[in-house]
């Protein structure tokens, strides 16, 4: 404890940390989020032990895609060296449909841009030769569908243009109301291996939509709001995803599936996505300009908390080729990739691959780069140094060296220190490090400085002794950890992220408002609000920063102590809350603090956990204190 004299009273009651309790959790009411369960609750469903990698039809193509097209770039992937590097999905998005079959419901693919999709029989088409034709050169493919009736190119889209045809029923191809038809269908009949499952249908088609006041398409009610999450039926647009994920369990006995939600950051996306598919948008459409790949970086950096090996976070496809990142912009396309790559985010390449120059089919497959994100750990970048000019990322890797990206977001070359703290390293050790980039070796002893032009980001992977000889922070490892409840009660939209000018309204209106409810949701080495981790003035530069009534799950490998410094952090708003800090393993309590109050201080909460699998983290609060009680789990570590 620092700093701080207790009272009588509460002296007693806390006494010290208690240590080694081998009960079972309390009873708690039925479907409380705080109660442990020693289980993992974050998706185990579908195959994504890494951020899936390949190419997707839609920056490069839009609607007007075709058979020709697809496999041209397929052909490419294989014959460049990209599918060797691990480049493996071709996908569809919107556009492969012509209509759904009345009164069956079948789902009528366009022939006349997918020729191998015609059968024999009248009005049946399969894209089993197309899949076929695929997976023969050793890929896999992916199709594109919407949870509304209808799709994102009816709303949004050009009349005409290459939109799905007929009546009103026959152009409702989404899946809404046809969630096991579609994927049965897409998976078991078709052959697909994944699917991206997007949310326009669940947010345009309003009665006062043109469109169908029009009579173009039938009303649905929005169940979201792009602007306001207090608005949105977060309840009903989870339970349609989970349908979705139900449905490709059934119809994939093998499990090998990738399921891409498709929100935008909506919804509250960022603390359910992950317990059911593979794949989590957090912002809405990337473009080819420097600004909205701040926008899109910046819902997605911060959140390394919310992806683990089988579920990411997912900033967008790749835009490299084109726009701000074409073959006059190397900078900015190298940074694009470098960012992408070691924040885990998918690497899904976006251009039409027949115009691809050799440096650009280099870049993307810049094998060292890849590994970054390829990594077996599956642990995301942290950002150790963060603001509005430049961030430092690092990444802990499955050898136990460091990935570190630094990333110059400005129009002016930075002089940018990094240092052995910012890599958990010891700083009176020497640091090796390779740029990645150009292979040129280094080393430093404490910190060293590094030129950054404007909008470069510079890759190494780092090489030293641990801060911690012999064990982790929980920060290094933000992988193995599962935000089950991070105390968010009322979410809100994300003020810290970048806005840029959208290209769809330009500067009409009041400017683009963040959409990614985000705010508030657990971090690494940071507090909820992205400030320094502070007890009792103290910084804490290495722990997890979460509001109160949280659980984290953490899976543990062969660690056998678990150690922390909890309290209340000082920039809570309720000065007059207590907390209770508790450490449960595999459901039974370990170890716990009592009656923590705010300005207290710090205190020391130990655990054995040797043999547990699975720990669980718990911040209780008396009422519900919502964003004005931020907790720290100061220098929370695993050791031997």
């Amino acid at each position: 404890m620092i700093g701080f004299k207790l009272p009588d009273r509460l002296l007693s009651a806390i006494g010290s940390v208690i240590l080694g309790v081998l009960i079972q959790a309390p009873a708690a009411a039925q479907g409380n989020p705080l109660t442990p369960t020693g289980k993992w609750s974050a998706n185990q469903r579908g195959h994504a032990p890494l951020p899936p990698m390949g190419w997707n039809s839609w920056n490069a193509f839009h609607y007007d895609i075709d058979e020709e097209k697809v496999l041209a770039s397929a052909q490419i992937m294989v014959d460049s060296g990209l599918a060797e590097a691990g480049y493996r999905y071709v996908n569809l998005d919107d556009g492969w449909w012509l209509q759904r079959r009345q009164p069956d419901g079948r789902m009528v693919i366009h022939t006349e841009r997918f020729p191998s999709a015609k059968t024999s029989v009248l009005g049946m088409t399969s894209f089993k030769p197309f899949t076929d034709r695929i997976h023969a050169m050793g890929l896999k493919a992916g199709i594109y569908s919407d949870m509304g009736r209808n799709t994102c190119g009816q709303a949004y889209g050009p009349e005409g243009s290459n939109q799905p045809q007929g009546s009103v029923l026959q152009r409702e191809v989404g899946l809404y109301g046809h969630v096991d038809l579609d994927i049965e269908l897409f998976f078991r009949e078709w052959g697909f291996d994944y699917i991206k499952v997007d949310g326009c249908g669940l947010r345009t088609f309003g009665e006062d939509f043109p469109r169908v006041q029009a009579g173009t398409y039938r009303a649905l009610p929005p169940l979201i709001d792009m602007s306001s999450v207090a608005r949105t039926d977060i309840v009903a647009v989870q339970k349609l995803f989970t349908e979705v994920a139900d449905a490709l369990v059934r119809h994939n006995p093998d499990n090998d599936f990738v399921f891409s939600v498709c929100l935008w950051g909506s919804a509250n996306v960022r603390a359910w996505a992950k317990n059911i598919g593979n794949l989590s948008r957090t912002s809405d459409d990337i473009t080819p300009s420097w600004s909205r790949l701040l926008t899109n970086f910046d819902t997605t950096v911060t959140r390394a908390l919310y992806a683990q090996p089988g579920s990411w976070n997912d900033p967008d496809m790749l835009f490299i080729g084109q726009g701000g990142f074409d073959a006059d912009h190397k900078t900015e396309a190298r940074s694009h990739f470098a960012l992408w790559a070691i924040t885990n985010a998918p690497l899904l390449i976006g251009y039409d691959l027949r115009a691809a120059t050799p440096e650009q089919l280099a870049l993307l497959g810049h094998r060292e780069i890849i590994a970054l994100n390829q990594d077996p750990a599956g642990h995301q970048a942290v950002p150790v140094y963060h603001s509005g000019d430049v961030q430092i990322l690092v990444k802990t890797l499955a050898d136990g060296s460091k990935g570190v990206a630094v990333f110059n977001r400005g129009l002016a070359s930075v002089d940018a220190v990094l240092t052995a703290d910012h890599l958990k390293m010891q700083s009176g050790e020497p640091v090796a490090m390779v740029n990645l980039w150009t292979g040129e070796e280094s080393s430093f002893m404490g910190e060293t400085t590094l030129k950054v032009a404007p909008r470069e980001t510079l890759v190494f992977r780092a090489q030293g002794q641990r801060a911690l000889p012999e064990g982790m922070y929980l920060s290094e490892l933000p992988g193995s950890i599962n935000v089950a409840e991070d105390g968010v009660e009322h979410p809100a939209h994300d003020p810290t992220i970048h806005r840029n000018v959208l290209p769809w309204t330009g500067t009409r209106g009041v400017g683009e408002m963040p959409s990614y409810a985000g705010w508030g949701g657990a971090q690494a080495d940071r507090s909820p609000f992205n400030e320094p981790l502070r007890l009792d003035g103290q910084i804490h530069q290495n722990g997890i920063g979460i509001l109160a009534n949280s659980r984290l799950e953490v899976r543990n490998s062969d660690f056998n102590a678990f150690t922390a410094q909890v309290g209340i952090d000082d920039t809570a708003a309720l000065r007059d809350q207590e907390v209770t800090f508790a450490v449960y393993g595999d459901g039974k309590l370990l170890a716990e603090t009592r009656f923590v109050p705010a300005a207290s201080g710090s205190f020391d909460i130990e655990a054995n956990i040797e043999g547990v699998e699975i720990i669980e983290l718990v911040v209780r609060a008396n009422g519900q204190p919502g964003f004005e009680l931020p907790v720290v789990w100061g220098n929370a570590r695993m050791i031997k």
